[in-house]
């Protein structure tokens, strides 16, 4: 199946999930993430906000602002097809809806703000489609594949996926990048960040 269809044909189940069902989904991913070392040994952690029928990110920010983590989160910078890392204290006065209607950082806060990606120890992805190796497909943009790439190297990669989403090769393209984990709501996959054959 190709590329398209694939994400297509998913993100359709995806959104066939009730609320509940992603609530409960959502909770369990978040316990998994709280017991692996990594998460706990980390200062700076990057998150998407959840929007539409994303895995929920909520908790796990909160959790994280509660136990004195850095968490940021990103602006979508359309004209240079890039992400902007913001350090988020108050999810709900910093929060307003931004690029197609998603919650990020206000303006008001945006340049002081302003995180280096370097001090990024782990960024949670989300996407539309998982495999078994680690391979992440996107929504087609590309912006988290660049910033992960190009600006923070050595963050560890981690997506946010209900198993649904989970195929056993995904139709990668060239700059698709590979994640060290995805977490479903039943299991902890190990991937594989090295360039290998999509």
């Amino acid at each position: 199946m190709d590329s398209p269809k694939l994400r297509k044909d998913i993100l359709a189940q995806r959104d066939l999930l009730s609320e509940s069902r992603r609530e409960e989904y959502s909770s369990r991913i978040m316990k998994r993430i709280v017991l692996m070392d990594q998460f706990q040994a980390a200062a700076t952690v990057f998150t998407y906000v959840d929007f539409r029928s994303e895995v929920i990110t909520a908790p796990l920010v909160k959790y994280m602002l509660e136990s004195g983590k850095n968490v940021v989160v990103p602006v979508t910078l359309v004209r240079d097809k890039d992400l902007l890392a913001v350090s988020m204290t108050d999810p709900a006065r910093e929060l307003a809806p931004g690029y197609c209607s998603i919650p990020e950082p206000i303006m008001e806060i945006r340049e002081s703000r302003t995180v280096s990606p370097d001090i990024i120890d782990i960024i949670f992805l989300p996407g539309s489609v998982f495999d078994e190796r680690g391979g992440r497909m996107g929504y087609g943009g590309g912006y988290y594949d660049r910033f992960v790439s190009a600006k923070a190297p050595q963050a560890l990669r981690v997506g946010l996926a209900y198993e649904l989403q989970m195929v056993q090769h995904a139709p990668l393209q060239d700059h698709d990048e590979f994640l060290d984990f995805i977490v479903t709501e039943e299991r902890t996959v190990v991937g594989n960040r090295n360039k290998i054959d999509a």
